[in-house]
């Protein structure tokens, strides 16, 4: 019997399985900026049409929401990545998680 960080990750030994992973996370982060790109256009043409200044308010709060959560998906994959790798985990020397 292997002692436990001897042991391969399970993930890594499927055939395709981490480059599945990779590939669905850099899937998900480019519809999430695209996400991003559409709502922020679609804020920014309503605020042109508002009148009422707490609606306007309103409106760059929730692009600021949406820049915020755009920011957080680009910085978790890399971040995952790094601590995994400082943390001697087996998935991280075999799933890239950077967007990129």
């Amino acid at each position: 019997m292997e002692p436990a960080l001897a042991q391969e990750s399970a993930v890594c030994e499927a055939e395709r399985l981490p480059e599945m992973i990779s590939g669905f996370f850099q899937l998900t982060t480019a519809v999430g900026l695209m996400g991003l790109v559409v709502v922020w256009q679609a804020d920014s043409l309503v605020e042109m049409f508002t009148v009422r200044p707490d609606q306007r308010e309103a409106l760059k709060r929730h692009k600021r929401t949406a820049l915020k959560s755009a920011v957080v998906l680009l910085v978790l994959g890399p971040l995952t990545t790094v601590a995994g790798s400082m943390m001697n985990l087996p998935i991280a020397q075999c799933v890239d998680l950077t967007p990129w």
